[in-house]
């Protein structure tokens, strides 16, 4: 490990020398290309430099770690051989950017162009170019000066197609082309592709932003434009002289719907006999085409699929009809073909009146057309296999844990998915007082996913719910550990929905778990009582690890746009709310006045929770360039045991540290508070109120390997008094600041197409459970880090 440190060391050393030295005479390495925007625009008119680099023709060579490695290790190879070495040299590494005066007066060309694009016809674009470096390289400048922009000062509209007059201009109180704005050709082809939008959600098919055209008459100075927007006909072909032929552009209904649920584009390509073999069965509508026998019932494809025959053509239902069948889950792929069907030449028009009924002059007509829809599916495997091996470890344990699983994804022939999983564990501790060393887990997981709301009553298909689902859940888990041996058993029914942009929602209305445990180490969850001489038992986690009964309800919300702005700025939301024992305690106080006995009620024999948890996480990302980002997150969440409870159930409490929060510390380990030095055989360190703040900047490196360096402050408190802790343990408003753990660390991410695999070493800063004086730490220890692996980016 030692050697390859000290060969990485001294490649990049290498590297920061001279790569110059195979260059022609007379030619520069570029170094540097630097954009200075126009710092005397207006903010909200500035161009950004971002967007400018877009159109600059040379960007230097990429660097690592400030170095010129991928231009020094490409001049390693000998030019003169052709071998695996020499080529892998040329492949990572990166041939020398010389600069190139052509491009760079090309790259100002180019500046000057987009600036007039964006409104400032009177822009202009300077460069300037430093060679005086002893090293042969070069650093290029581009200046921008926008200048006074032209501004819109009308809008009209000249139809050409009349009937369109009375469909876009109600609409344009959405119009984003205002008088006073920026003439800004992008917001110009922007208003297009809206209005575009718009007429296809409304059966013009054929109709495309090219029906549209702006003329721009800046002949009244003062750089003011006046803007008309031609709404143009259909060219429906052109006559004997060869002159176009304009007609209004066409309304579209959908005539027949057909639906392969098990398309085979290979067969069908291959196999001339493939569409004879095939058979039709209607249903409300559909045509499901098959053969021997349909994979889907048809009632499943009529509720994923919101298109009916006679149905004006609307582009946003399509797109529904494409995302519906994909979340179903059983196909890999869905694709909609339209085909316009001939008609007679006797074909009924659109009537529509315009002002005065009984002026007939005011008709205006528009033709209808036909459009027959295909429906391709192409099934994925119904049956698959899995099987995932971890590894984790902590402050106290190694361990392993394989998972074997099965599942099928069509088992009713209602694209219903069966999930079983099967779950076994070890881990070894390594704590010298333990009397055991060693833990055990087995697990069965079982969970059937319905495409639908299944509901007690009849109720129609509500079309502002996107992609229902319900999913049952039925989970066994057995742990057997050095201090404690418990049963964990869970039912519970999940309705989970969408709208049609970014958000999701979740409701559990049925949450059963049922805690057993039945062996406790009487050592287990102490804490060192700094008032007394000894060790005292944390009496608030005793109650939390008893047996108990929970049975609540939880809701969850998240919005996410990311895929819809892939490669741009996003935002994350996530929020989660959960109440356990409500209705049960209701019932019990209503037949029952007081407990049997007891100082709590039970149902069936046991002591039922009763709590609440609510949390809530905001992320946002911002790019600083084409992969480069900036990310941060808030978190907070609280929980309170109330009534038949004084304890909120250990597994329901919050925690720090770890892959996904605080990286500086492992899994629980972090909190309560300031408590001193909480840390013992076994990490337990959870609370009712949780607050943390990360920040991480996400950069490339070579290839597929990400890099990351971050920034992480959080702990986690108990939410009230009790004489079962210390008040250092508690959250107070004046004083949680004061309480809060700092740590940073650099990460490494492998993006592998499908996934991200993460390895994050997190160091601490601030640990508020060492003794006062001694929280900041000065001296880099080993003991004061954590290694933390994850899938996926932490937020």
């Amino acid at each position: 490990m030692r050697r390859i440190f000290i060969a990485v060391v001294l490649a990049l050393a290498g590297s920061a020398c001279s790569v110059t030295r195979h260059i022609p005479e007379g030619q520069y390495l570029l170094q540097r290309v630097k954009i200075e925007p126009d710092r005397s625009a207006p903010r909200d008119e500035r161009i950004p430099a971002s967007d400018l680099e877009k159109y600059v023709r040379q960007a230097p060579n990429k660097r690592l770690f400030g170095t010129n490695f991928y231009v020094w290790l490409y001049e390693q190879a000998d030019p003169g051989k052709e071998n695996g070495w020499n080529n892998w040299k040329r492949r990572i590494g990166q041939e020398p950017v010389l600069l190139d005066m052509n491009l760079t007066l090309k790259s100002k060309q180019n500046l000057k162009v987009y600036m007039d694009s964006k409104g400032f016809f009177s822009s202009r674009a300077t460069f300037e170019v430093d060679t005086t470096s002893r090293r042969r390289r070069a650093k290029v400048t581009y200046r921008t000066h926008q200048g006074e922009p032209f501004r819109i000062d009308s809008i009209s509209y000249e139809f050409r197609d009349r009937f369109l007059e009375q469909i876009v201009l109600p609409d344009t109180v959405h119009r984003l082309i205002r008088p006073g704005n920026v003439f800004d050709i992008t917001v110009l082809d922007a208003e297009r592709e809206r209005i575009t939008a718009y007429l296809k959600e409304r059966g013009y098919y054929n109709f495309t932003v090219n029906n549209i055209e702006y003329v721009a008459d800046t002949l009244g100075g003062d750089n003011r434009v006046d803007l008309r927007m031609i709404i143009r006909q259909d060219l429906t072909g052109y006559d004997e002289q060869g002159r176009p032929v304009l007609d209004d552009n066409t309304v579209y209904r959908i005539d027949r719907i057909n639906v392969f649920p098990n398309y085979d584009p290979t067969a069908a390509r291959l196999d001339s006999t493939f569409y004879s073999r095939l058979d039709t069965l209607q249903y409300r509508g559909l045509n499901v085409v098959y053969e021997k026998a349909p994979n889907v019932r048809p009632s499943i494809l009529r509720q994923a699929i919101p298109l009916y025959p006679n149905y004006i053509y609307n582009a946003t239902q399509v797109n529904r009809t494409y995302s519906d069948l994909m979340a179903l889950g059983y196909f890999k792929s869905a694709r909609l073909a339209f085909v316009e069907r001939p008609q007679p030449t006797d074909t009924a028009r659109y009537i529509t009146y315009v002002g005065n009924l009984s002026d007939t002059a005011q008709m205006r007509y528009t033709k209808e057309g036909h459009l027959e829809c295909n429906i391709f599916c192409t099934p994925t495997l119904r049956q698959s296999f899995k099987a995932e091996l971890e590894g984790s470890t902590t402050s106290s344990f190694y361990g392993l844990k394989t998972t074997v699983g099965y599942q099928n994804r069509n088992i009713f022939r209602g694209a219903e998915a069966l999930d079983i999983s099967f779950t076994v564990g070890y881990e070894f501790m390594k704590a010298p007082d333990a009397k055991r060393k060693h833990a055990t887990e087995f697990g069965v997981t079982a969970g059937l996913t319905f495409p639908r709301f299944l509901l007690p009553w009849q109720t129609a298909r509500y079309r502002s719910f996107n992609q229902p689902k319900t999913k049952v859940e039925l989970s066994v888990n057995f742990q057997d550990r050095p201090y404690y041996n418990r049963t964990l058993s869970s039912a519970g029914i999940t309705y989970m929905w969408s709208n049609n942009r970014y958000s999701t929602f979740s409701l559990r209305p049925i949450d059963i778990n049922l805690i057993d445990v039945t062996r406790l180490d009487p050592n287990f969850l102490q804490v060192d009582d700094t008032g007394s001489s000894g060790m005292v038992q944390n009496k608030y986690l005793a109650e939390s690890f008893k047996t108990q009964f929970v049975g609540g309800l939880s809701f969850s919300y998240g919005f996410n746009n990311q895929r819809k702005n892939l490669g741009g700025n996003a935002t994350n939301i996530r929020f989660n709310l959960e109440t356990a024992g409500n209705l049960i305690d209701a019932v019990e106080h209503l037949f029952w006045s007081q407990p049997k006995g007891l100082d709590h009620y039970t149902i069936f024999g046991i002591r039922y929770s009763q709590y609440f948890r609510s949390d809530l996480s905001v992320s946002r990302k911002v790019m600083l360039g084409d992969v480069t980002s900036l990310v941060g997150r808030l978190y907070g969440g609280v929980a309170m045991a109330y009534g038949n409870s004084s304890a909120v159930p250990f597994d329901r409490q919050f925690y720090c540290g770890g892959s996904n929060g605080m990286r500086g510390w492992t899994p629980r380990t972090l909190g309560q508070g300031s408590v001193p030095d909480p840390h013992d055989a076994f990490p337990i360190q959870t609370g009712d109120v949780k607050l943390e703040a990360n920040l991480e900047l996400r950069f490339p490196i070579w290839g597929i390997v990400h890099g990351a360096t971050f920034f992480d402050v959080g702990n986690v408190w108990y939410i009230k008094h009790s004489s079962n802790y210390s008040d250092d343990a508690v959250f107070f408003f004046d004083n949680f600041y004061k309480q809060l753990g700092f740590n940073t660390g650099f990460g490494l991410r492998f993006d592998i197409k499908f996934f991200v695999l993460r390895l994050d070493w997190g160091v601490q800063l601030h640990n508020p459970n060492n003794p006062a004086g001694e929280r900041w730490i000065h001296n880099f220890k080993w003991k004061n880090t954590a290694l933390n692996f994850g899938v996926g980016y932490p937020f």
